[in-house]
């Protein structure tokens, strides 16, 4: 059995000391919206005891979908690489970039730079820097593979939205059909839905296209971030493909606290077992309950197997 921890959105608090000119445009409105909303329910007192019950369960890998940081000032970048460090070594931990990880133009970089030793494919040359061209990024741990999508491209004021892009399509389709070949359980972690509505200035603007690719070669299990909210869909298989129905999962906030709208802070585990053709993941959703200040277990579902439900 292979155990998957998948946790998103943490947000990570606080905004550092800026100059006024590295505040200017978009970061000006996210600094508003953390100071008038997120600095009140997003914090360390509820994703510290999240943690530390995550890492007690002692999964064999770490997922994390993105947004870890809030405007993408320089700082907030270290301060991500801290926090995935804590989540353990980088070969056990991967991470894809949120909307919030690329906040602005400038700061598009960053996030490949900072945070390189837990966003780089297995086949990555130490030496060589990350780069948007290095996404999809595969890690094969034993009969699992984790494929990395990023999102994460620079939008204007008030867009949160996201795009996987033509290239990164053709990638991930080629991707996917090889780790199939190899009999692997393929987990796309990616951090805008690519299925379920949601309003455009927040969608993933290519999902359609996406979810195509996903239909045709298939996948085992997407992981997906960005809504902070506990969600189950499914892209379905296309019409002749030898693939199955894919379970795609959200989790909330992980920061969000027990009274958030949203839903309070949480994460998943999925336990994986068996082999091509008899695969079964079971999935246990961990957290608060509303309005609870204790970590526990909340729902158990099985994703994959006999008894899943489509």
């Amino acid at each position: 059995m292979f155990v998957i921890a998948h946790l998103s959105d943490p947000h990570l608090g606080p905004i550092p000391e800026a100059r006024i000119s590295e505040l200017l445009g978009k970061r000006f409105f996210g600094m508003m919206n953390w100071i008038g909303a997120r600095r009140r329910n997003f914090g360390a007192s509820t994703l510290a005891p999240l943690l530390d019950d995550l890492l007690a369960q002692a999964p064999d890998h770490i997922c994390v979908t993105g947004d870890l940081v809030n405007v993408s000032l320089p700082a907030e970048f270290d301060t991500g690489a801290t926090f995935l460090a804590s989540l353990g070594a980088a070969d056990k931990v991967s991470v894809v970039p949120g909307n919030h990880d690329a906040y602005v133009r400038s700061a598009m970089h960053y996030h490949l730079e900072h945070w390189a030793p837990f966003l780089a494919g297995d086949d990555t040359h130490p030496h060589t820097p990350v780069d948007v061209e290095a996404f999809p990024y595969v890690r094969r741990r034993g009969g699992v593979a984790v494929v990395g999508v990023s999102t994460a491209v620079p939008t204007a004021v008030f867009l949160a939205s996201g795009e996987v892009g033509r290239g990164q399509r053709a990638r991930l389709a080629a991707v996917l059909k090889q780790l199939k070949e190899e009999g692997l359980f393929r987990v796309v972690m990616i951090h805008h839905p690519p299925v379920g509505e949601r309003p455009f200035h927040r969608d993933l603007r290519d999902a359609a296209a996406v979810r195509a690719v996903l239909a045709e070669v298939g996948a085992e299990l997407v992981l997906h971030g960005h809504d902070h909210r506990v969600s189950l869909g499914h892209v379905r298989a296309a019409a002749g493909a030898t693939v199955h129905d894919i379970p795609v999962v959200g989790v909330p906030s992980a920061s969000a606290g027990p009274q958030d709208e949203r839903g309070p802070g949480g994460y998943c585990l999925y336990r994986i077992s068996g082999g091509p053709g008899s695969w079964r993941c079971d999935m246990e959703r961990r957290g608060y309950a509303k309005g609870s200040a204790t970590v526990q277990s909340l729902a158990h579902e099985v994703l994959i197997g006999p008894f899943a439900e489509t």
